[in-house]
């Protein structure tokens, strides 16, 4: 029988220190695109993947999150006295009833490895995704994650996105090195973490959607701090290239680096386009913007 993907976890215990003082009691996966928070995109991504169970690994002043997806008792008591069925609905469907939320601490910041390491006991030993809310993906049709699931149960194999990238930015993430592409898919010979770039294998980069084999967990329990002091997943995926096969996916999509300031800022722009109530209105102010800085110049 084939393994069905059924579970993924999102590290969400990071302290957002690019985004102070915003972040300095408010989590940076609770900053809104327009009008949800950037872990909401990350859960709708997984609940379209066919996801079932959803497990966040927090930290301290992340309990908002629990919040956002718990029942609003009071909220929607309002809501109906009032009679705004519209938004109450909208409350009421952030998740569906068929998707559960499990939320374990990660007591102290020890690596993005270590995080996912920290779900063991809700992951056992399946397959599970991993999805960095600040990687916040537009995939079109198909979400990221639903592409990526459609390549594990075509091949029974880990798969990680990737994408190109500048060559000068690779010490900025984990860069694979692949061997031909088959199928949308390209084996993975080797993965190494924020390399320099006269070093750097290749210029794809992971961007932040993992499929896991439950099989890494053992292998992060073993593994030592690497870069910059902390447990990388990285690390545990290139020691699981020794047993067994991942795949690297360039997936279909852009991908906003919510992390950075001027990637929030242009998924803002972008997602505002789209929204069907805001993009006309939301044009008019972007024409004028332009026409003002063309004036002063």
């Amino acid at each position: 029988m084939k393994n069905k993907l059924r579970k993924a976890v999102f590290p969400v215990a990071g302290l957002g220190t690019r985004f102070l003082p915003a972040t300095k009691a408010n989590p940076k996966e609770m900053l809104p695109v327009v009008d949800k928070p950037l872990i909401q995109y990350a859960a709708e991504e997984a609940v379209e993947a066919g996801i079932e169970e959803l497990i966040f690994v927090t930290g301290r002043n992340k309990r908002s999150i629990e919040d956002h997806f718990d029942k609003a008792y009071e909220l929607e008591a309002e809501l109906e006295k009032h009679g705004k069925e519209m938004l109450l609905e909208l409350v009421r469907t952030i998740l569906p009833t068929s998707v559960s939320c499990t939320y374990i601490r990660q007591s102290e910041p020890l690596g993005l490895g270590h995080a996912v390491l920290c779900a063991r006991p809700a992951v056992n030993n399946e397959p599970f995704a991993v999805i960095l809310a600040d990687d916040l993906i537009d995939g079109g049709q198909r979400g990221c994650l639903q592409q990526m699931v459609e390549m594990f149960e075509r091949h029974q194999a880990g798969v990680i996105a990737v994408q190109p990238i500048p060559r000068e930015d690779t010490d900025k993430y984990g860069i694979v090195e692949v061997g031909e592409e088959l199928a949308g898919v390209s084996a993975i010979r080797t993965i190494v973490e924020k390399p320099k770039p006269a070093d750097a294998p290749s210029n794809l980069a992971v961007v932040g959607r993992y499929i896991l084999p439950g099989t890494i967990m053992p292998i992060l329990a073993e593994t030592r701090s690497g870069a910059g002091g902390e447990i990388q997943l990285t690390d545990g995926i290139a020691r699981l290239l020794g047993a067994e096969q991942v795949l690297a996916y360039q997936f279909e999509g852009r991908r906003y680096d919510c992390g950075s300031k001027l990637g929030y800022l242009e998924a803002t722009v972008d997602y505002a386009l789209k929204h069907p109530e805001l993009a006309p209105g939301f044009r008019e102010v972007l024409r004028a913007t332009v026409a003002r800085l063309g004036s002063a110049t």
